[in-house]
């Protein structure tokens, strides 16, 4: 399984309402992170899970799902993460 479809299934611990996972490696070629296709990644994650939680809380949240991904199999990870009420 490549890196954004596990992304996207350990996401799911987040009970969202949806994912929108953007593989942006491409833009990429040639940085240091970037190993083969894969690396750097868009997410546009929307949870109620979100609620009452800072940004930082929320990316706390989200790199706690992705746990060993981050750092191995992902370099780079843009988040923006959103209740539903925000969208």
């Amino acid at each position: 399984m490549d890196a954004a479809n596990t992304l996207y299934q350990r996401l799911k611990i987040l009970d969202p309402e949806s994912i929108d996972i953007v593989d942006e490696s491409g833009a990429h070629i040639g940085h240091a992170g970037a190993v083969g296709s894969g690396s750097h990644f868009q997410l546009i994650i929307v949870s109620s899970v979100f609620n009452g939680h800072s940004l930082q809380s929320r990316h706390r949240m989200i790199y706690q799902a992705a746990g060993d991904l981050m750092g191995q199999s992902i370099h780079a990870l843009a988040i923006k993460a959103y209740t539903p009420q925000e969208i």
